[in-house]
């Protein structure tokens, strides 16, 4: 058992609490930096950092380019997957100009399997930014970072702490999560009003000089000690400090929302083969999955047949007249915010397709090819069940 003082009357906790001032609302604690650091809290995270932090590529080095990739790679994604796509991608482009001259076709095709392609087209995106406005320098300023394709307030505050040793917060889902425990916030974390008292709780602990290593403590902290189901209490160093602890509330913080249920769709594939090689059909940049390839794909209109919602597609968006002969397959996929059932059905069609609607190129892919084109999830799994992968 640990002999330690109740966190809600603990000295360093209260120095930090002395800092913060009712919000306009007089609902929410908001807190101003102090004026010194928090020296026994912040050193001994700092501590327990230095012993305990995994050995990550991205950690190796003080790159800009290198902490913006990586940082872009884990949004939403775990470490474990994250690392061999890191290598493979700083290995194929190692500078932001390799990036930026690089087809966006090359990059979602390194990218497949890593989902949320929307962070591939942005860091392309970027890419090209930085070497058009800025000379291929990562930007080492708020604005200029901030005005950059899918680089948010906490990607510019790695960045800047990381990188360039800016005393700037830098607040994932993991730091949130550890400022909630710590200072018992309860109440919702997505609120604007709450994501500032996260950020000054967070200000209220930095080292002038060591940002980029709290940064990476409370998130090392978030992500391997103070876990969303049953945290490891015993071992944190924060222990002492955390007065969700001591309330025995550390697992309601931070606030549980609500889910609403995840809503189910359903949609039509078409498997169309030309002696070994299968059409393939890339949608428009934009939206979900843009730029991808896929097998041609369509939701249903209520009240309408399998086999007549994929014909009517085929002829609509591909110029195709086409004879639906069976369904071969029946694949499930959950993206973020929905769950999508597929049926894959074989075609014959006629014609050459003129891509049109969601898709604007076609291609008759071969099996050796299949490393060339970035395809969407769905698009991979049913090609890994299908027997013209193995002896196409």
């Amino acid at each position: 058992m640990h002999n330690e003082l109740d966190p809600s009357d603990h000295p360093e906790t209260r120095a930090v609490e002395a800092t913060f001032s009712a919000d306009d609302a007089g609902a929410v604690a908001c807190a101003t930096p102090a004026q010194g650091p928090a020296p026994p809290l912040t050193a001994a995270l700092l501590a327990w950092y230095a012993a305990q932090r995994r050995d990550l590529p991205w950690r190796r080095t003080t790159d800009p380019y290198r902490i913006w990739v990586s940082e872009i790679m884990l949004q939403q994604t775990q470490v474990a997957t994250v690392i061999p796509y890191y290598e493979r991608f700083l290995a194929r482009f190692p500078t932001v100009d390799a990036l930026a001259r690089a087809p966006l076709d090359e990059v979602l095709a390194l990218w497949q399997g890593l989902g949320y392609y929307a962070r591939a087209r942005s860091l392309h995106a970027a890419a090209r930014m930085v070497r058009t406005m800025h000379a291929g320098v990562i930007p080492n300023t708020v604005s200029d970072l901030r005005a950059l394709p899918g680089v948010g307030d906490y990607t510019a505050g790695a960045v800047l702490s990381i990188a360039y040793g800016q005393d700037v917060p830098a607040i994932d889902g993991n730091v949130v999560r550890v400022l909630c425990r710590l200072f018992d916030f309860d109440r919702d974390p997505d609120k604007a009003s709450a994501r500032r008292t996260m950020r000054r709780y967070a200000e209220s602990l930095l080292l002038p000089g060591r940002a980029g290593e709290l940064n990476q403590a409370l998130m090392e902290l978030g992500a391997t000690i103070c876990l969303p189901r049953a945290p490891h209490c015993e071992p944190c160093p924060l222990a002492v400090f955390c007065r969700a602890r001591a309330l025995g509330v550390q697992e309601l913080r931070p606030l549980p929302v609500r889910r609403a249920p995840v809503p189910q769709r359903e949609a039509m594939v078409a498997l169309i083969q030309r002696e070994a090689r299968l059409l393939i059909v890339r949608r428009l940049p934009q939206g979900l999955l843009g730029g991808l390839w896929e097998l041609p794909t369509g939701e249903f209109i209520p009240g309408e047949e399998h086999f007549e919602a994929l014909s009517r597609l085929l002829g609509q968006h591909l110029s195709l007249r086409a004879e639906v002969t069976d369904q071969v397959a029946v694949v499930h996929h959950a993206y973020t915010h929905f769950r999508l059932t597929v049926y894959l059905c074989r075609c014959i069609a006629h014609g050459d397709p003129t891509p049109s609607g969601p898709w604007n190129a076609f291609h008759w892919l071969a099996p050796d090819e299949l490393g060339t084109y970035g395809l969407t999830g769905v698009a991979t799994k049913i090609l890994s069940r299908l027997h013209w992968l193995q002896n196409g």
